[in-house]
């Protein structure tokens, strides 16, 4: 099935075609970022900048792109980032991202936000999958999220710690996302037959599915938005993460460190594995680009735990200057959102496909046999922070 996406040469193939396939408001807040949306261009300029080395002449007849990632046997270092309200770009998305995946070989996190409930991926999965959380006012909403996950097979928990508040998203503002039904919604959707038929009828109910049994008069994504607010906690410190590390029996993976003091302190809570990420430009914009903050934390982690990394990573080139610049994997989110909306399960098949053929081609290139020769090449340690210039760092 995926033979069909066989031309899609470049995540913005996906892109253009999942723009044109579901409505704008919907593209939007998965395309947007906060403020003038400037961390969302830089993560990618940043990764762009990196200049990879180039060998010849050296027997590259057997290139492995497969590896460990937190303990798991993947085909590449590559994860898909957790993503709420994937079930809005293609019918069940959640499900169908979680096949997609694990007939790749490579983990899915599933988001908190969700449409799909983690007890339906679960049903849908055959592999145990990753599940995302972050700290919410109601501790017992949490205890029991934990639960339900352990329940569903998960044993690493990717806990999320840049959503004090939410970020100003500007273009959901704008579209009134969660203000409920309007007639230019109601239009718009109109204008997506596919999407509308597929989607907003056949792939029903819309509700956060996680979230469902604590909300118990909402029926529809908007009514969620109240009590959502109401749950961030802008009071959550490293205790809290000490607190959760005794609540959570499975691996604990610390996302949204930008900072390597933050990193060491995230590591001393318990944490066992840390995403270096901005939140894909989400939350505070005009941060430093990931791939720009990557190697100073790599050097304050200096290999106590594995280190992801996430925001801006657009191909398997972009996969190997992560390795490069210091993480032992990365995660993807726009990316396959993208392939979602294009042809859900096949296309993210095709996607995740695309990416393993471009990081086994720019290793080839440039003299890896393996993963484990990537990380014997890293940046030089004399480097504190690299630059995101044009001309670019070489590595």
């Amino acid at each position: 099935m995926a033979d069909r996406y066989a031309t899609l040469a470049s995540h913005a193939d996906f892109r253009r075609i999942a723009r044109s396939r579901i409505p704008p408001l919907i593209f939007d807040y998965f395309e947007g970022g906060a403020g003038d949306e400037m961390t969302i261009h830089e993560n990618e300029t940043a990764f762009a900048a990196v200049r990879l080395p180039q060998r010849v002449m050296v027997d590259m007849s057997a290139v492995e792109t497969a590896g460990d990632l937190l303990g798991e046997a993947c085909s590449m270092p590559l994860a898909l980032a957790p993503i709420g309200f994937a079930g809005l770009m293609c019918r069940r998305g959640e499900t169908q991202a979680a096949r997609a995946a694990e007939a790749a070989g490579v983990p899915f996190c599933l988001s908190a936000n969700a449409i799909c409930s983690v007890e339906e991926v679960a049903q849908a999965a055959r592999r145990p999958f990753w599940f995302q959380l972050y700290m919410m006012r109601d501790r017992d909403v949490v205890v029991d999220l934990l639960r339900r996950a352990w329940d569903g097979g998960c044993r690493t928990l990717v806990f999320t710690v840049d959503l004090a508040v939410p970020g100003i998203r500007r273009r959901d503002i704008r579209n009134d996302l969660f203000g409920g039904t309007t007639p230019a919604k109601l239009l718009s959707y109109a204008c997506h037959p596919r999407w509308l038929v597929d989607v907003g009828l056949r792939g029903g109910p819309h509700t956060f599915g996680n979230l469902a049994p604590y909300v118990a008069k909402a029926r529809h994504l908007a009514g969620f938005g109240g009590w959502l607010m109401r749950q961030f906690d802008a009071g959550v410190t490293w205790k809290d993460i000490a607190w959760l590390r005794n609540q959570w029996k499975g691996r604990l993976v610390i996302k949204g460190i930008l900072d390597r003091r933050d990193a060491t302190m995230a590591l001393d809570a318990g944490a066992d594995a840390l995403v270096v990420s901005n939140h894909g430009g989400r939350q505070l914009d005009g941060v430093a680009p990931t791939a720009v903050a990557l190697p100073a934390i790599a050097r304050a982690v200096g290999g106590r735990a594995p280190l992801l990394v996430d925001g801006g990573v657009r191909s398997g080139q972009d996969v190997l200057k992560a390795l490069l610049l210091g993480a032992d994997g990365v995660l993807i989110g726009r990316a396959w959102a993208y392939a979602a909306a294009a042809g859900g399960e096949a296309a993210i098949a095709a996607l995740l496909a695309r990416f393993q053929v471009e990081l086994r081609t720019a290793m080839t290139l440039a003299g890896f046999a393996d993963i484990d020769t990537i990380r014997d090449r890293r940046i030089p340690p004399a480097s504190d922070v690299m630059p995101c210039d044009k001309s670019g760092p070489n590595i």
